[in-house]
């Protein structure tokens, strides 16, 4: 077990981020989604993190655990279409692997790779899809591979995250060449290729944040 561990403050500030991310990146999210889809994942997701915004100070309070269960809990009520059930699913079961429960306590890097995992791990099951049908996953699946695999082979931790950040940009750039299979997107055919997938989009811009919080 490394000695490199995330602190809670590490993973507050990580939502607060994504919380500016989504303003900022809202309208490009949207236009994405409204060349292949209904044109509201940006919207969506603005809504779902404004009323995150709207509790953070409640919930800081709590421990890493509960407070991204309650970030999840909050996408998942608050936002339509595929991308509420999806991130909101993600953030409630990315805080179960972490084994302490101290209000202040953080994670150390084997749990946050633990922790990708389960997130990654639900959104396939819950949108009975896998890498290579034009979705988020396309991002996810091979950013938390290479996070894995480079960590295991010895790479230090923010180095294995900054790896997988590129391996899931690259899974985003792949979906512009592929038709999808799941989603709105399906209804295109090959119309949909020469577009990226806008939940790809988003999941690598989340995962950046992810690498350029960590200290």
């Amino acid at each position: 077990m490394s000695d490199y561990i995330l602190s809670k403050d590490y993973f507050v500030k990580v939502i607060e981020d994504l919380i500016t991310l989504v303003d900022q990146r809202k309208e490009y999210y949207t236009e994405l989604d409204s060349q292949i889809g209904d044109g509201d994942h940006g919207i969506n997701l603005e809504i779902g993190f404004r009323e995150v915004n709207k509790n953070l100070d409640e919930w800081k309070k709590l421990n890493v655990r509960d407070f991204y269960n309650n970030v999840g809990k909050a996408l998942l009520d608050k936002v339509g279409g595929s991308s509420g059930p999806l991130y909101g699913s993600f953030f409630m079961k990315f805080g179960l692997p972490i084994k302490s429960k101290g209000p202040d306590e953080g994670a150390t890097f084997e749990e946050f790779i633990e922790m990708m995992d389960k997130g990654v791990a639900i959104i396939q099951k819950r949108g009975k899809s896998t890498k290579g049908e034009k979705t988020m996953l396309d991002t996810f699946i091979p950013a938390l591979e290479t996070l894995r695999s480079e960590y295991e082979a010895g790479t230090p931790g923010k180095e294995a995250m900054e790896k997988a950040v590129e391996a899931g940009k690259e899974g985003l750039e792949f979906t512009r060449n592929i038709v999808a299979t799941k989603g709105r997107a399906m209804r295109l055919g090959e119309r949909a290729i020469g577009h990226l997938d806008p939940g790809a989009a988003s999941a690598a811009e989340f995962l950046e944040v992810f690498y350029k919080d960590m200290p």
